[in-house]
């Protein structure tokens, strides 16, 4: 009888173990609890839970933005008035227009408050781990406290670029420190592509562009 090489028994046993992985990631679910902690489990425990795939890996994260890539949805779009009073009062708090928060976390969540991307931005209004902490936010799928706590920031990006609404966008989206240091809106299109759109929404909302509000080929200088 002849003896398989050991190469061959490697090799079989590295296909062997890539098909369990496979099987075993197959019926996994990944999923969202109350406090907004994630769990692995191979049932449907809640409504908010989804297939854990291999790009699942890509999970952990942290702005408030960061181009805000593609979310991972739990919940189908969420209703655009269910927020109007976290909304509100988060505007009042931070001396922020509200169709301009409701224009981000349209462009950001399209309104699903357990929104998730590949980056790890949570909530409403996408804020990953590391700003979420910062701004003391527990819980980034409580609505309350994600409004609450991406207003801020947004309020914190209006008063560093003075009013400029394109400027401040782009910062929340690719961050403060490039913005600042360019002053300017990026040449990336994911950022460019994220102000035209949240603009174009806070005009939908509001049915006009405030004077005061620069245009986009303005702040870029052109």
């Amino acid at each position: 009888m002849n003896k398989k090489s050991p190469w061959i028994i490697l090799f079989s046993a590295a296909i062997c173990l890539f098909v369990l992985q496979a099987e075993v990631n197959a019926g996994m679910y990944v999923c969202i609890d109350a406090a907004g902690r994630l769990s692995y489990t191979n049932i449907i425990a809640s409504e908010n839970c989804r297939p854990l795939k291999s790009r699942s890996r890509n999970l952990k994260r942290p702005g408030a933005s960061d181009g805000r890539s593609t979310t991972f949805r739990q919940r189908k779009q969420g209703n655009s008035s269910s927020y109007d009073q976290h909304i509100s009062r988060s505007s009042r708090r931070y001396n922020v227009d509200p169709y301009l928060i409701k224009a981000v976390i349209k462009t950001e969540s399209d309104f699903d408050c357990y929104a998730l991307s590949k980056q790890g931005a949570q909530g409403l209004m996408q804020l990953m781990p590391a700003t979420a902490r910062e701004l003391r936010v527990r819980n980034p799928f409580n609505p309350h406290e994600n409004i609450d706590g991406g207003t801020r920031y947004l309020r914190t990006m209006l008063d560093m670029f003075h009013g400029n609404v394109p400027l401040s966008l782009a910062a929340y989206n690719a961050g403060p420190t490039l913005v600042r240091r360019l002053q300017r809106i990026p040449s990336y299109p994911e950022t460019r592509n994220y102000v035209r759109k949240v603009l174009k929404h806070y005009k939908g909302y509001r049915g006009y562009l405030p004077k005061s509000t620069p245009t986009l080929a303005a702040s870029n200088g052109k």
